[in-house]
């Protein structure tokens, strides 16, 4: 008989429980004095689809309230932000990153593969305690320190503005 969709297909033990995300300065916000809400196992990663800890925060005032996309696997590996997947320190994406410094994306397309990928990372990860990819950066690149943004840019925090409203067809104010 087929096992049921209710049974669970994830390992436990590999489940990710963090106290504090890794953010860069940006998501984090100017405001020293942050509430942050966490949620054990709230979602799955977008990247290895493991469940993780969902952090949600808002960064300052009349900013939106930003959450956590990735877990801390993930964002060691590539060295990332949880939140903006941008990297921690040029501040840039990391197709531009990769394509730079000429680094090929290792991680598995299957499932099955992907999930002993990442487990074989986190227990390689816990036993040196530093970021993989900081071991592959090394010295620093001139291109990525002519593109790398210098400082935080709080304006991405802001709210988008509603496309009804620049329309003028907003029905919500009068």
């Amino acid at each position: 008989m087929a096992t049921s969709k209710s049974t669970n297909t994830y390992n436990r033990q590999n489940w990710e429980d963090a106290d504090f995300p890794i953010l860069c300065q940006t998501c984090l916000g100017d405001n020293p004095y942050i509430r942050m809400t966490k949620e054990k196992y709230g979602k799955e990663c977008k990247i290895c689809s493991r469940p993780f800890t969902v952090f949600r925060w808002c960064p300052g005032a009349r900013m939106r309230f930003k959450k956590t996309e990735v877990c801390q696997t993930c964002s060691k590996l590539k060295n990332v932000c949880q939140t903006c997947l941008l990297d921690l320190e040029y501040g840039l994406p990391i197709q531009v990153r990769d394509a730079a410094l000429k680094i090929k994306d290792d991680v598995p397309k299957s499932d099955v593969n992907k999930e002993y990928y990442i487990q074989n990372m986190e227990r390689e990860l816990a036993k040196a305690n530093t970021d993989l990819m900081n071991n592959k950066l090394g010295e620093s690149n001139d291109l990525l320190m002519r593109l790398a943004r210098t400082a935080p840019y709080y304006k991405r925090n802001r709210p988008h503005v509603c496309s009804f409203w620049v329309k003028g067809e907003c029905r919500r104010v009068a």
